[in-house]
């Protein structure tokens, strides 16, 4: 992509209404556009990185066995009034009529809907387990949105769910998604750590929130040190095994919402010289609810001795648009953002520091036109404007790699190359940039295989 036929509407000013760094940097890049209070645009740079992500995340729920589908955003009230939550749920949630007078509710969640389906079709315990999800935007009506698409109303959110026969099975399912969560944050390029967590409106009594720990997070976080450390299990995990012990493993160190902490008290149980108290962004959480809905609902089947019994449920969400603004959180400067390159809008920028001149221009066309072969997803800046300006753009977006060609490294067959997270530059002779950028990007990708 040549950003001289791109659409990348970048801010000089800093914007008033940005309270936080990810909100500033994602207005400055010009990933999004504010269109209503908590509702967003996503432009052509900030919907490039919620593409990667959707990504990832649906390879790693694939991978643990879910099978996806996709719901409507609206639904009908009468689901959750059989689930007794349509007056329960607050004023989050968004009700509204259609043109003959029906009750429908713009979807916050999905359990009830998940459920209607599950019933309209599953009628035996042979059919069991079973894990469908989608990746779908929801509406909630928050009181104060703020933080831009950290906490907006209208979100984009994977939502998975599990039936099982029983709790034992249903507890096994848990893990699996507890694990698939684990690796799914490693290839985002934010190592989310588990804690243990409210069920809230969702209900249940079994819950892990996924937190990433930033500065400007919204809650404060208690974990043992150790957790820091962790290395998500092996890229040949079997789903099929037996995950409690990863499961096990990660949770024998404590990791609570403040909430959780204050109630129970259990950071007294870890010592003082491993001790974390931090602040945390909320990227998931799991939730095993037993037969919460399934049972009003009348989601049954028949077991092997031919008794009709409710199912054993759990949903698993993840906030696609709260891990945009939750990894620059993590990973930023004071000239812009710095994205992991599994999520980078683009892995390289090729910049052309002299447009107008002939033999640069066309030394920039080979290299891109390698890079695009070799399956790079790259970036050109063939713009006429100066240096400082480039650099400044390049910094700003974040892209992984900055290669840079001037007339003085033409002449002298070398370009230089920028690492942007480190800021280190190296001299590199132009014969060899492309394959160079190939080294230092594929190996970092954290694909699936």
């Amino acid at each position: 992509m040549r950003l001289t036929k791109y659409f990348l509407p970048v801010l000089k000013e800093e914007p008033k209404e940005a309270e936080i760094v990810s909100h500033r940097l994602m207005l400055r890049a010009g990933m999004i556009r504010q269109q209503a209070s908590g509702i967003y645009s996503w432009l052509p740079l900030g919907y490039k990185v919620l593409q990667k992500v959707q990504r990832i995340i649906e390879e790693e729920q694939n991978r643990a066995g879910a099978i996806e589908l996709l719901m409507p955003t609206l639904q009908p009230a009468d689901l959750w009034r059989e689930s007794g939550r349509y007056d329960a749920y607050g004023k989050e949630m968004l009700r509204i009529k259609d043109r003959s007078d029906r009750d429908l509710i713009y979807g916050p969640t999905n359990e009830e809907m998940i459920t209607d389906i599950f019933r309209s079709a599953i009628k035996s315990y042979k059919d069991l387990p079973l894990i469908l999800y989608h990746i779908q935007w929801k509406f909630r009506d928050e009181i104060r949105p703020r933080f831009g698409t950290m906490r907006s109303r209208e979100f984009l959110m994977k939502d998975a769910y599990t039936f099982d026969l029983n709790q034992e099975n249903a507890v096994k399912s848990y893990n699996k998604m507890f694990v698939s969560y684990l690796r799914t944050f490693y290839r985002l390029g934010i190592p989310a750590i588990p804690m243990r967590a409210e069920t809230g409106p969702i209900g249940g009594d079994l819950s892990h929130e996924f937190i990433v720990l930033a500065k400007t997070g919204e809650s404060e976080v208690f974990c043992h040190a150790d957790l820091l450390e962790k290395n998500i299990p092996s890229i040949d995990l079997d789903y099929d095994g037996d995950l409690s012990k990863i499961v096990d493993d990660w949770t024998s160190l404590f990791a609570a919402t403040e909430d959780v902490a204050s109630e129970e008290d259990l950071i007294a149980n870890v010592p003082s010289d491993k001790r974390i108290s931090a602040r945390g962004i909320e990227v998931g959480q799991t939730f095993y609810f037993a037969d919460k809905y399934s049972k009003p609902m009348g989601a049954d089947v028949t077991d092997s001795n031919g008794k009709q019994v409710s199912v054993f449920c759990g949903s698993y969400g993840i906030g696609l648009t709260r891990i945009v603004p939750a990894i620059i959180e993590a990973s930023h400067d004071e000239n812009g953002i710095i994205w992991p390159i599994s999520v980078a809008p683009f892995e390289v920028i090729l910049i052309n520091l002299r447009a107008k001149d002939d033999e640069c221009s066309n030394v920039c066309q080979d290299i891109y036109n390698k890079l695009k072969k070799a399956n790079i997803d790259v970036v050109y800046d063939d713009r006429d404007q100066g240096a400082g300006a480039k650099f400044a753009t390049a910094d700003l977006i974040g892209i992984p790699l900055q290669l840079i060609i001037g007339p003085r490294g033409v002449k002298s067959g070398e370009a230089e190359l920028k690492i942007r997270k480190s800021g280190e530059k190296e001299n590199i002779p132009l014969e060899n940039a492309v394959q160079k950028i190939i080294d230092l990007i594929v190996p970092n990708r954290r694909d699936k295989d």
